[in-house]
């Protein structure tokens, strides 16, 4: 994880509390510690973006509209993200993009310019983990109560909140300025698969 170009962020339960099919903007609310989180990754210069799965869309429970509308309030709180992407399919769609399949997360990755293995993502569930597994990005698993022991237990790399996560990023990818010999910190493992957890 030395090189670090990019941080890409699972949306629900990861930036903003978990707000089931939530199509009002209204209710969303940042998870503690999250803006800072980001603003922090912004000051290194990394670059951020948000992959989400909104089968909400498919399920006829949201329009993209809807999705549209949550997603500029998530900006306006945080800032601008550079890329989203975003899964509007159902389990069933047989899709590329939806996780835990790799297609937003090397869709985003190509559109900010950069290799997936220069990205490291960041979410709550399994399915987070294996997308990046899969497209061959880091990851780093937050666990929520929605998260299955199971999938906390096969993540490479667990943080007990986003927080922490960002500072293991940013720890690992720059060297340590108060090294005595200028080397960076250890990189961070490489990920294996995750078992595929639930989206929305």
């Amino acid at each position: 994880m030395n090189t670090v170009k990019a941080v890409l962020f699972d949306r629900d339960g990861t930036l903003i509390e978990d707000v089931p099919y939530n199509g009002d903007p209204e209710r969303v609310r940042p998870v503690e510690g999250a803006r800072e989180a980001v603003a922090a990754l912004r000051a290194r210069g990394i670059r951020t973006g948000v992959v989400t799965n909104q089968s909400g869309i498919a399920r006829g429970l949201l329009t993209a509209a809807d999705v549209r509308r949550v997603n500029r309030r998530v900006d306006e709180l945080f800032g601008a993200f550079d890329v989203w992407a975003v899964c509007p399919h159902g389990p069933d769609d047989g899709c590329h993009c939806r996780k835990p399949q790799p297609g937003m997360i090397q869709w985003a990755a190509g559109r900010i310019c950069a290799n997936p293995a220069e990205c490291v993502v960041i979410g709550d569930i399994g399915a987070d983990i294996e997308a990046a597994h899969r497209a061959g990005a880091h990851a780093i698993l937050v666990p929520t109560p929605q998260t299955r022991p199971e999938e906390t237990a096969a993540a490479p790399r667990v943080a007990p909140d986003l927080p922490t996560a960002v500072r293991a990023v940013l720890e690992a990818a720059a060297p340590d300025p108060n090294a005595r010999d200028g080397n960076p910190a250890r990189p961070g493992s490489r990920p294996d698969a995750a078992a595929a957890g639930r989206q929305p």
